[in-house]
């Protein structure tokens, strides 16, 4: 087996750099990708010929000629690139059910990054009963403890992408504390930071917070500082749902900037938007304030699903305090009807300390039901709270209560809230990544009994076909480099997003003339096209658009985890 870590390294580099110089590369590799128009991921313009390929990494990239190769395949006209690196991934259920990742793997996905506010890691008693108590249609038993486990459990049941993941705030705020509405105690708050700092050297790359949430939104930005100084001592990042993206975006934005910069941090905004139609203006404002830190010397940045309608769930469209204490507490006191009476006063009127996305969308017509858990109800997915609401002869504020209620779940949701320029703008950044907030389904089984956001399907394709090709909102270099290596440089996965010499051999051959989404909201269950293959660590995972069986992810550990 020839071994990249014992090539000379002059060499190496003179066959990655002299990419149309006809070289000679004599040794015998795994896999030599011929013929195709290799962009190395980071925003340079890409150039004809072949990439070498033995033991998991790339090895050479140039006019190979003279190399050999135990399997060769032709790329000719097709784009090689390295695969692409979902930020805001929620595939671990789906993937403890299905490996494949068929959804994201066919739009050339091949690391999944998890833990926007909650982790699948650390886990107590409290925390194992509430998971399995609020499972939907993908049952599975909760025999880990730390966030590390979870990740090996995945890889050693066998997935087809690599994984990752942040620790969750919310996560960790549950461990201690509970689900209660309080300001931890000093010894608590010194108990979260060391389960941060544990869930860093594990391998965690940082701390990723939701705070419209709750038990999230309990929590006061000198609990996220501290918690993130934690993570930064490790090399750890924030990144953030923020408390806002609507009536208080820009205060919300301000929180995020100012953690980053009390704990020393790299910080990025997760799904940056601008919600509800009287805040689409901010949405330019937000993009200023991001250049203004970063011109002051601060690393922040921001992801983006490519879709005017977000997703979470009807938790979304009522006040933070009625859920403290977790899905039991939250409906038993939606059936008291002094409280029900007070909730459905908020839903309507929400007061200046949260925000509803009910409110947001402006209508119940621009709230679309996607998810349910009680097989009675599943009839109801794909209609608007607007129909369900007429269907029941109620008002959508007690609809949406009734069906949590009844679902014993915050019930999937999707929520009308952004305009298509201000996705475009948004976009257009060059400091935008992307991450479809979704998980990875496959149009058969158990999956189809939901409705999944269409991003689960497109966010990717979508991108690269609607607004590089036609919209044109940035080159394909610079796009496939947002995709790949500006992700891996935020949360400094080494060797990652890249298809320089030594980098491993995660990779994605599509043809950019043609790749495109086809999900829709009306039927989400639609794989993108455009895809031929999908290599993950040197594995061929699809192969002429069709996944070949192999399950070679590995856990892709941060900065703290000592080898």
């Amino acid at each position: 087996m020839f071994d990249v870590r014992t090539f000379p390294r002059a060499i190496c580099v003179a066959i990655a750099c002299l990419g149309v110089a006809n070289l000679s590369f004599a040794a015998t590799v795994d896999l030599l990708i011929r013929n195709g128009v290799i962009y190395d991921g980071h925003g340079n313009a890409p150039i004809r010929g072949d990439l070498a390929v033995d033991d998991g990494r790339v090895v050479a990239v140039g006019m190979l000629a003279d190399t050999r190769a135990r399997k060769e395949i032709d790329a000719k006209g097709l784009a090689v690139a390295p695969g692409f690196i979902n930020v805001l991934s929620w595939a671990p259920e789906s993937l403890l059910h299905d490996g494949r990742a068929m959804s994201d793997i066919k739009q050339g996905v091949t690391l999944e990054i998890f833990g926007e506010g909650n982790s699948f890691g650390p886990v107590n008693r409290a925390i194992r009963e509430e998971m399995i108590k609020t499972q939907g249609d993908i049952r599975y038993d909760v025999t880990w403890n730390t966030l590390d486990e979870f990740l090996k459990t995945l890889t050693k049941q066998g997935v087809s992408p690599n994984v990752a993941s942040f620790i969750g705030a919310t996560t960790v705020r549950e461990y201690v504390i509970g689900f209660e509405d309080r300001t931890p105690t000093p010894a608590e708050l010194k108990k979260m930071q060391e389960l941060v700092r544990e869930a860093m050297r594990e391998g965690a790359l940082g701390v990723g917070s939701s705070l419209i949430y709750a038990p999230a939104a309990y929590a006061k930005t000198d609990e996220l500082v501290a918690i993130t100084k934690a993570a930064g001592e490790y090399g750890g990042a924030y990144i953030s749902h923020m408390r806002s993206e609507g009536d208080r975006f820009l205060e919300a934005l301000d929180e995020l900037i100012l953690i980053a910069r009390e704990a020393g941090v790299h910080a990025e905004a997760y799904h940056l938007k601008a919600a509800g139609e009287k805040n689409w203006p901010k949405m330019q404002q937000a993009i200023d304030r991001i250049e203004a830190a970063r011109k002051e010397g601060l690393s922040i940045t921001a992801d983006m699903y490519a879709y005017t309608a977000g997703a979470t769930g009807l938790d979304a469209a009522m006040p933070p305090w009625v859920q403290a204490g977790g899905i039991d507490a939250w409906i038993e006191r939606l059936q008291k009807p002094e409280i029900r009476a007070r909730v459905l006063q908020e839903m309507r009127a929400p007061a200046p300390d949260w925000e509803s996305l009910l409110v947001a969308a402006g209508s119940p017509e621009r709230v679309l039901l996607i998810g349910f858990k009680n097989d009675k109800l599943k009839p109801l997915t794909g209609k608007t709270l607007a129909e369900v609401a007429k269907l029941r002869g109620t008002s959508p504020e007690d609809t949406a209560i009734d069906l949590v209620i009844e679902d014993r779940t915050r019930v999937g949701t999707a929520y009308f809230l952004m305009s298509e320029e201000n996705v475009t703008l948004g976009l257009s950044q060059p400091w935008v990544s992307l991450g479809s907030d979704a998980d990875a389904p496959a149009p058969e089984g158990v999956f189809l009994k939901s409705n999944p956001h269409p991003r689960a399907y497109g966010n990717f394709a979508r991108f690269l076909g609607l607004y590089v090709r036609e919209k044109r909102v940035t080159s394909l270099p610079d796009a496939i480099r947002r995709m790949t290596h500006l992700p891996a440089l935020n949360f400094k996965l080494k060797d990652r997003g890249c298809l320089d010499v030594r980098c491993h051999a995660d990779i994605v051959i599509f043809d950019a003339a043609t790749i495109g989404d086809h999900a829709t909201f009306d039927q989400p269950h639609q794989y993108s096209t455009g895809v031929r293959d999908v290599f993950v660590n040197g594995v061929q995972v699809l192969r002429d658009g069709e996944h070949t069986g192999e399950f070679p992810g590995q856990v892709v550990y941060g900065p703290g985890r000592k080898h």
